[in-house]
């Protein structure tokens, strides 16, 4: 396996002794290792994997930003080689969105390089890695690329003037002006005087008189809007790439978790772990620390364990049958916080030719992410002393890491190092940190290195889920159907209270997100919000709120059409009269899906719009009876615009994946709880679907000249509602709740 270990201290071999007895980065064969050099040997696969290569690249994720050979940092992003090579530190946790690849693009738009010299390595916790006032580290929003899209030019543009003034005083009789041209220093006739290598000590030393000339701009870019190769594609085919489960240290120990089953629930009592191995009470879990994962697993799973569990009353509320009805009392009878009000609904409701009442739900989700959580810890004292914590861990927010840290340790910040591997999946669920804090807790009671690991099982049963909600809607229509009045009352859990925050004036900002400032032409609206209190934690899921109002309205919208007698297309376009560039996603994506030709028979289109994270989607859904009399996903034709793309083959994966994503929750997904207790533990019964039931993806970018727009959350909230109104329009039965169940979970093993 990759083994990885703080500066200044030796890697381990596989039995956790050092090779040789002195600090070096050794590799041990592991599961990676084992594969590639089998299949070599076999004659059948041969990656080409150097091992000395993934011994570098594993001590770089692990102690942060070094360069092989002696480097020099030209600015707090920029680490230059004297080998040439150049490191991006990236701000931004790189979970399978290509925020690495895409800030790279962006950064050598303005500092020339060539592309097959760059690296990226996350950025350590620090301040001078945050964005904004607070120097928040987050990655989440689809905000990345936004937030960091400027200061990203402003780097690669500082480090090439730095690069250029070392150059002049290396060269001051060189014919000006002088350039940077991929990865060298030319003067006026093209003549190479350094590289950058060579300049780089020279240009760290440097002050600039004033902020760089950002020379790129629109049409002028050259490698912004490219379809460039991302470079972490490469370390995760050949297994080079260290994701937090890839973590190996000199001395580790491994510890698993177990949760009380019932929500609340808390250690009462537990029995001694098995001869070689430690049992710790972490409150509402227990860990088993072993010599190995799987030790680790089976020991927790068969730990004798007393529970105090929540009182029956307690538990009788935290289950989805009591839960459902409390929402239905709450939406008749609860105390609304207004969220939007434009105009006198009720009057516009009482002077309607037509009216419809809709009420749509939507269950609780899990994130099942493909990375289990983990996290890896090592509490140090050096020959003084002093005491330190480092970290390792797919996290996206590591300056909250460092936080949680601080609290649990009382060490300051500066003796608190944080590195953020690669996430095999992060979704919102690998902001939290409870994971973290048992880390640490472990770390403190063994005294040594440990990697804490959830079994999947408890991924899934202890879980910051989206929240369930229910959306009462309300319309009102004249003759020709227009809307004249749009109530929407919403009822789902806080977000932000679950996070510590009280919502203020009664309302969450992220339980309204997608049901106000809505594109449409209204008469009068109302949108409101009642919190519903559950037990149950509630975190964020990828695209957070936007998935559930879109889902609403979306559907709602297609059920205005339908009562008006107007083509559900037709319908959204008399609506969004003036709005051009919501138009102009909605028409590009009519177009690509070939709405307006009569579909083959026992087919059915769908359509919705998405507005959110700074972008524009628009989604056509294809369905269809298959020749076994299921109903399949056909396909998904979709336009956005999300401002420039910085590379559109990334922008492309992105709507895909989102598009998957939402067609898993919408067809199958839910978690229900019975008396305190997820129902939910394996992907058994939370069904995801297979490669064979993919339906066909078109995607087409449209850029109206935009500001840059978020991407990775921008394919999800789109994907029921078109669902949805595909199915209405091909079985004549609208479905208003989730998960829709018109597809079967074993149709996609087909």
């Amino acid at each position: 396996m990759n083994q990885i270990a703080p500066p200044g201290l030796p890697l381990a071999n596989a039995d956790g002794s050092t090779a040789d007895g002195t600090p070096g980065q050794t590799i041990a064969l592991g599961r990676r290792a084992f594969l590639t050099i089998g299949a070599a040997a076999g004659g059948g696969l041969l990656l080409g994997l150097s091992l000395a290569a993934r011994a570098a690249w594993a001590a770089t994720a692990a102690t942060g930003p070094t360069p092989v050979g002696s480097a020099s940092t030209v600015n707090v992003f920029v680490v230059i080689g004297s080998d040439n090579s150049i490191q991006l530190i990236t701000p931004g946790g790189e979970m399978g969105q290509g925020i690495n690849a895409g800030l790279a693009q962006v950064l050598a738009e303005e500092l020339p390089l060539d592309w097959a010299t760059l690296r990226t390595v996350p950025a350590p916790f620090g301040p001078q890695y945050g964005r904004g006032a607070t120097k928040s580290q987050v990655t989440g929003g689809s905000f990345n690329m936004r937030g960091w899209f400027q200061p990203m030019l402003l780097a690669g543009a500082t480090a090439r003037e730095m690069l250029l003034a070392a150059a002049r005083q290396a060269h001051p009789l060189a014919p000006a002006p002088l350039k940077a041209v991929a990865g060298v220093v030319q003067d006026a006739y093209g003549v190479q005087l350094a590289t950058y290598g060579q300049l780089a000590q020279t240009a760290s030393t440097i002050v600039l008189p004033g902020p760089a000339p950002i020379l790129s701009a629109g049409a002028g870019y050259k490698l912004i809007g490219q379809k460039l190769p991302r470079p972490d594609i490469k370390l995760k085919v050949d297994g080079s790439a260290v994701f937090g489960l890839d973590l190996r240290l000199p001395g580790m120990v491994f510890a698993a978790v177990r949760h009380c089953p019932t929500l609340g629930g808390t250690v009462k009592s537990m029995h001694n772990a098995p001869a070689g191995m430690q049992a710790v009470d972490l409150g509402t879990a227990v860990a088993v620390v072993a010599a190995n994962t799987w030790q680790a697993i089976h020991a927790a799973r068969n730990l004798g364990v007393s529970w105090n569990s929540p009182a029956a009353s307690a538990r009788s509320q935290v289950d989805s049958q009591s839960l459902a009805t409390n929402a239905q009392s709450l939406m008749t009878s609860g105390t609304p916080a207004t969220a939007e009000r434009v105009g006198d609904v009720v009057a516009g409701l009482a002077a309607a030719a037509q009216t419809l009442n809709l009420t749509y739900s939507l269950p609780h989700l899990a994130h099942a992410c493909m990375e289990v959580l983990n996290c890896t810890v090592w509490l140090t004292k050096d020959a003084t002393g002093a005491a330190a914590c480092h970290i390792w861990c797919p996290t996206q927010a590591p300056d909250w890491v460092a936080a949680t840290a601080a609290k649990l340790t009382g060490l300051a910040s500066t003796q608190i190092t944080v590195t953020t591997t690669y996430m095999g999946g992060g979704l919102g669920r690998k902001i939290e940190q409870d994971y973290v804090t048992q880390a640490i807790t472990v770390a403190q009671a063994v005294n040594k290195p440990v990697k804490l690991t959830w079994p999947r099982e408890e991924d899934f049963g202890r879980d910051w889920y989206r929240p369930a909600a229910l959306s009462q809607v309300q319309v009102g229509l004249d003759p020709a159907g227009n809307i004249t009045a749009w109530s929407n009352r919403i009822v789902a859990p806080s977000l932000t209270r679950s996070h510590g925050g009280v919502p203020k004036g009664g309302l969450d900002s992220i339980a309204i997100g997608a049901a106000t400032g809505l594109p449409y032409a209204m008469g009068s609206r109302l949108v409101e919000y009642i919190e519903q209190a559950t037990g149950i934690q509630i975190g964020y899921w990828r695209s957070v709120g936007k998935s559930i109002s879109c889902f609403v309205v979306e559907s709602a919208i297609d059920e205005c059409a339908l009562a008006a007698g107007i083509d559900p297309y037709q319908y959204r376009r008399m609506l969004l009269a003036g709005n051009a560039p919501a138009l102009a996603v909605l028409d590009a994506a009519a177009t690509l899906g070939g709405w307006g030709n009569t579909p083959p028979a026992g087919h059915a289109l769908g359509i919705a719009l998405s507005p959110g994270f700074g972008s524009l989607c628009a989604l056509v859904a294809e369905l269809a009876f298959a020749p076994t009399g299921l109903t399949q996903v056909v396909r998904f034709a979709c336009a956005v615009d999300c401002g420039t793309a910085i590379n559109p083959d990334e922008v492309v994966a992105q709507i895909e994946g989102g598009l998957l994503h939402g067609m898993n929750a919408a067809l199958w997904q839910q978690v229900q709880f019975r008396q305190g207790v997820p129902q939910v533990r394996n992907f058994d019964n939370y069904p995801m679907g297979r490669m064979a039931g993919c339906p066909k993806i078109d995607v087409v970018i449209v850029n109206q000249g935009s500001a840059l727009g978020g991407i990775g959350e921008v394919g999800v909230p789109a994907v029921a509602p078109a669902l949805a109104n595909a199915c209405a329009a091909l079985t004549g039965v609208r479905k208003r709740s989730l998960p829709l169940g018109i597809v079967t979970a074993q149709a996609n093993d087909d």
